[in-house]
């Protein structure tokens, strides 16, 4: 380096000192990506297949960046461990309740741990804490099922087929209302005939309607002379309870009262006195002979009435 000038140096130190520069922004880039100067806390799920999550991939909150895979680890046959760092400054919305999954950074980006939000009166999650998990759906399984529904639709599709072949072709019922023009005129003719039915019916909907109104007009005045018969038996029941009138006064009139109830008791003697001179003319030689024929007449009857329902 003798013979180095110093321009040469100068150009030497620059590229040193510009390397060095993007060496200490990528040092403080990847470590703003990985999390490294801010301050995280750790939390642990497990799962029956991460589905392709690696360590370094993102951890997703409510759709926003918030921590890194730190270390995915095989607990045995059936569990796989996840351990990942979450930023301190989100601590607060993470809930104990809260479950982790595994999505995708868009249609066919890297794999993303998601952490679903979790109840408002669940407690926060703290440091080291183990959080519940949801299994992921596996791509070759989405493949499976959308196979299986494009070999149902093929079959659906090739039956359709067959069914349009055949109706172009005039086989079927559908296929000879298509071709057959006999059908489509009796169609025509039993659309005409319904049309025809249905005027008749609106006729008849008028009339039953006309019918209707007039009987409601009818009952309409009939309540109304009921509604005056009751205002009119109304005053008359007032009238009576009043006293006023014979009715009024044989019901509120003590003494008018007690002289019916008299009347009735002499027309009750009078009757007895009656029954006493009725019975005296019979044994009257004056009127004797014509009781006696009252009462031959009247056995002579009885007689006949027993002997018509004998026969009978």
């Amino acid at each position: 380096m003798k013979n180095a000038t110093p321009a040469f140096k100068a150009r030497l130190g620059m590229f040193i000192a510009v390397g060095l520069a993007i060496f200490v922004i990528l040092i403080f880039y990847i470590g703003k990506q990985q999390h490294l100067f801010n301050p995280v806390f750790k939390v642990t799920t497990n799962f029956q297949n991460v589905s392709g999550l690696l360590v370094g991939n993102n951890v997703r909150y409510s759709g926003i960046n918030v921590g890194i895979v730190d270390n995915i680890a095989i607990i045995n046959d059936s569990t796989v461990q996840v351990s990942f760092l979450v930023r301190r400054d989100v601590q607060d919305f993470i809930k104990a309740d809260s479950k982790a999954g595994i999505g995708s950074d868009g249609i066919i980006g890297d794999r993303v741990l998601i952490i679903t939000q979790g109840t408002t009166a669940a407690p926060t999650v703290q440091d080291g804490q183990h959080i519940l998990s949801k299994e992921p759906i596996e791509t070759d399984v989405i493949m499976a099922s959308l196979q299986a529904s494009a070999a149902s639709a093929e079959i659906i599709t090739n039956q359709l087929s067959e069914i349009m072949i055949n109706v172009n072709s005039g086989e079927g019922t559908v296929g000879r209302m298509i071709k057959d023009e006999t059908i489509a005129d009796n169609i025509a003719q039993t659309i005409d005939n319904f049309k025809k039915s249905s005027e008749d019916f609106d006729e008849i909907i008028d009339v039953t309607q006309q019918n209707l109104f007039e009987f409601m007009e009818k009952l309409q005045e009939t309540a109304a002379k009921t509604e005056i018969a009751s205002q009119e038996l109304g005053e008359i029941m007032t009238k009576i309870n009043s006293g006023e009138g014979t009715i009024g006064a044989l019901i509120n009139d003590t003494t008018m009262a007690a002289n019916l109830n008299e009347t009735i008791i002499n027309l009750r003697s009078s009757s007895h006195s009656l029954d006493q001179n009725m019975e005296a003319l019979k044994h009257n030689f004056l009127f004797r002979r014509y009781f006696r024929r009252l009462e031959r007449e009247k056995r002579r009857e009885e007689e006949q009435r027993i002997k018509d329902e004998e026969g009978g």
